[in-house]
């Protein structure tokens, strides 16, 4: 069942690398902070180099001005998402977080089988905004879109917040 609006955040174990391989759980990452979470199907594809994790990274100081952390996820391997995060000039403070087995995908919902494609089990491209580890937000994309889970659209979705 996919997560929805109101529902907690699932406990599940993500990693990242600073000094070497980091195991950082969900209720970290998320309890008592404004979270916004974006996920890919992919890192180093290119709508996700292009344009996803970009305008993120293009619009970092504005979610920071707001008080919310920005995650990004996808189920890649840690080394990969850190080499991804270096070729994209992330911040440090915006995380990259892999999810290599699909655990924390599965847990909310949102898989995607990309096996057709030789990428086997993937997340569906999403931004989702927690407060406390609830979520309050949550825009999943259509198949083959980029619209919902933008920065920009995410920033439209949270004036005011």
């Amino acid at each position: 069942m996919t997560i929805q609006v109101g529902d907690r955040i699932p406990e599940v174990p993500l990693q990242r690398i600073r000094e070497g391989v980091e195991i950082i759980d969900t209720p970290t990452l998320f309890d008592g902070k404004k979270v916004v979470l974006f996920a890919v199907p992919g890192a180093f594809t290119p709508t996700c180099s292009e344009r996803h994790l970009p305008g993120f990274v293009q619009h970092f100081e504005e979610f920071q001005a707001r008080g919310i952390e920005v995650l990004c996820m996808s189920v890649n391997d840690p080394f990969v998402m850190q080499a991804w995060g270096q070729s994209q000039h992330v911040p440090d403070a915006l995380l990259m977080l892999a999810d290599g087995n699909a655990d924390f995908t599965r847990a909310l919902g949102l898989e995607l089988d990309a096996s057709a494609y030789g990428m086997g089990k993937r997340s569906r491209r999403f931004a989702l905004y927690a407060e406390n580890g609830t979520v309050k937000k949550l825009f999943v994309e259509a198949p083959g879109e980029f619209k919902v889970s933008s920065a920009e659209h995410m920033l439209e979705e949270l004036a005011g917040t």
